[in-house]
């Protein structure tokens, strides 16, 4: 009777460890899978969110560059359309390379359809730049800038509109990843404390277990004395 005692109480110890390896190993499985979505959400931070963020205000840039340059031909002295069109033209190259950069990067929807739509209002911009020289050339400054102020001016800040619209959803979307990055902390934090939290109540059960099997063994033993 004695041996049996022993044996199940041996079995139940056994079979709690098992658990707490099994529960363990479980926890530590779901803990690698929230630091490796954390790691992901900080590599998307930087390399879809910060840099791409960096390449907008570039764009930005160089389009009120390129503002900045025909107002300056158009209202300045010693007007070079020559000059004006190689500006023009490295400008353009810049801002088609950063654009090809930061179509390569993960996108949302609306970040797609935004884009979509300052492709275009970049092309109008081109398109107006163009329009201004040819009438500036044959018909003088005073027709490109009539022409300039009608419909030049607001392709350009149609333009930044929308680059500000893409900058706006980038900030959002960073905002929703740092806001995922701290669930997955803590959701790796609670992780942690249910593996102690099992591990205590588990060890306590042993020890009740251990205690209570000592106990029958002395009455046992008391009683084969008797």
């Amino acid at each position: 009777m004695k041996i049996a005692y022993t044996i199940k109480q041996k079995t139940k110890i056994a079979t709690l460890l098992f658990a707490v390896m099994a529960c363990t190993i479980l926890i530590r499985i779901l803990e690698d899978k929230s630091v490796e979505s954390m790691n992901r959400s900080f590599v998307s931070l930087y390399q879809d969110r910060l840099i791409p963020a960096t390449d907008l205000f570039y764009i930005a840039e160089h389009v009120y560059a390129k503002k900045y340059a025909l107002d300056g031909f158009l209202y300045g002295a010693g007007a070079d359309g020559a000059a004006l069109k190689r500006e023009f033209s490295q400008l353009n190259s810049r801002i088609d390379a950063l654009l090809h950069k930061y179509e390569r990067t993960f996108l949302v929807k609306s970040e797609q359809a935004n884009l979509l739509a300052l492709k275009e209002q970049l092309g109008t911009v081109k398109h107006a730049e163009q329009l201004v020289m040819l009438r500036t050339a044959a018909d003088g400054l005073a027709a490109g800038r009539l022409l300039h102020e009608t419909s030049g001016r607001e392709a350009s800040k149609n333009a930044m509109d929308q680059l500000n619209e893409l900058i706006r959803i980038q900030t959002q979307v960073g905002a929703e990843l740092i806001d995922d990055s701290a669930f997955m902390a803590s959701r790796s934090k609670f992780y942690s404390v249910l593996q102690i939290t099992l591990a205590v109540f588990i060890g306590v059960f042993i020890v009740a277990i251990i205690s209570a099997s000592n106990v029958v063994n002395i009455r046992s033993d008391k009683f084969n004395l008797n």
